[in-house]
């Protein structure tokens, strides 16, 4: 959430920076105006709240020496009443203001390219060679059927569409898959968490995927509870610490967590409706990082290197990218992805986005850290994929597949495969 103070005392740059972002500079001028009218009712409120103060003094004078205080009761009834109706358009402006406020996007930083939309992004690097097969590579779905190992069939009889069991040495894979990235990320100082994989209204705020992306998200109703399907560990793991104050010797914090995450792809019909790449349920494996605020950039490079390292030592193609101000994600201010080699489609598909989030969420969950000298700041969150599981599953068979049909096991995995080198029929 951004601060209504700095938009207001930087309205122009606030509407050419948001105006990068999709917010009409519109949205900003009612929303300095919805302030400027909030802010006068406030200093409304506090001179007749003085003015009662005094005349209830006053009142309390008289009654001691016995005067008459009938005109000072009166005066006094006439000013609460006041009170009272401007306090109501003051907690009727509060709404208006907070509606706007918890809509807008994160400012984005001033390092990113400046675009609509994924044509904007820019490539930052770009680590290993594609594969070039002998035969003609087959899409990691069909490989995984004809070995017996994905059953996207059977998944959509008992779930639906968009879920799948993975069997035999298909869900070895993917465990050996996550434990090693679990390993990895341990290794790096992360403190590995299992988290609820439902939250609250609160938590979803607080990271920013609640009010503007309901549409996106599963729900769960029980005795008029509702509760949320976590769509990423980041936000069990970014609401650890919300409404708290940490000590400046606690941070960083570094956390990583496995969780399936829950996506209704709302928006997404008919874009990759086969395989793993767009599920309505997958395995993730989260980065979560509170930092002090002159660290976060740093922070971002080294969560990025995180990630690289897994796809590094899988020996998977992938390159980076910067995304662009129009394709980056709400609460972020700075977003690199990560994306994958896939030789059937013949082309690099997202498996990680690593985001700075400088004080935005922060703000909304009031997180906050106490300096050495006692002063309280908010700081800053990052959080990125490291990385998504079913993905890197899929890269792994259709980048590792055999003309035979069969699928070697990448090296790094062998001792979580208890030894299996080759996942053959």
């Amino acid at each position: 959430m951004l601060d209504v103070k700095m938009i207001r005392q930087n309205q122009a740059e606030m509407k050419q920076r948001l105006a990068t972002r999709g917010v009409d500079p519109a949205e900003i001028d009612h929303l300095v105006e919805l302030d400027e009218a909030r802010r006068d009712q406030i200093a409304v409120s506090e001179n007749l709240k003085q003015k009662r103060n005094e005349v209830s003094k006053q009142i309390a004078t008289l009654k001691r020496s016995k005067g008459d205080a009938t005109d000072l009761i009166a005066e006094m009834r006439e000013v609460g009443a006041q009170v009272k109706q401007v306090d109501e358009k003051l907690a009727e402006l509060n709404e208006q203001v907070q509606y706007i406020v918890v809509r807008l996007p994160n400012l984005p930083d001033a390092s990113i390219p400046v675009g609509p939309d994924e044509s904007a992004n820019h490539e930052e690097r770009k680590i290993g060679t594609p594969r070039e097969f002998a035969f003609t590579p087959k899409p990691h779905w069909e490989i995984g059927e004809n070995l017996d190992i994905l059953d996207f069939e059977r998944g959509a009889k008992v779930a639906g569409s968009r879920f799948l069991f993975y069997k035999g040495l298909g869900a070895k894979l993917e465990r050996a898959v996550y434990n090693f990235m679990l390993d990895e990320h341990e290794k790096e100082g992360y403190t590995e968490m299992i988290t609820p994989y439902m939250v609250n209204d609160d938590s979803m705020f607080g990271t920013g995927q609640f009010p503007k992306f309901r549409a996106d998200v599963f729900s769960t109703v029980t005795d008029d509870k509702e509760m949320t399907m976590i769509p990423t560990a980041e936000v069990p793991l970014t609401n650890y610490y919300r409404g708290e104050i940490l000590d400046e010797a606690q941070l960083p914090v570094y956390f990583t967590a496995l969780s399936p995450s829950f996506r209704s792809e709302a928006g997404s019909a008919g874009r990759d409706t086969r395989g793993l790449i767009r599920l309505h349920q997958f395995n993730k494996v989260e980065m979560v990082k509170y930092v002090k605020p002159e660290e976060s950039f740093n922070e971002l490079e080294k969560m990025t290197a995180n990630a690289e390292n897994i796809l590094q030592k899988l020996e998977l193609p992938y390159h980076v990218i910067t995304l662009s101000t129009g394709d980056m994600g709400f609460s972020a201010a700075k977003t690199y992805d990560l994306e994958v080699w896939i030789p059937a489609q013949e082309t690099y598909r997202e498996i990680s986005s690593c985001s700075n989030c400088l004080d935005f969420q922060a703000r909304r969950a009031q997180i906050r850290y106490r300096d050495g000298e006692g002063k309280v700041h908010l700081l800053h969150t990052l959080n990125g994929s490291g990385l998504a599981v079913g993905r890197t599953v899929a890269a792994i068979l259709e980048n590792y597949q055999n003309a035979d049909g069969s699928v070697t096991v990448p090296k790094v995995l062998i001792p979580y495969m208890r030894g299996v080198e080759k996942i053959t029929k």
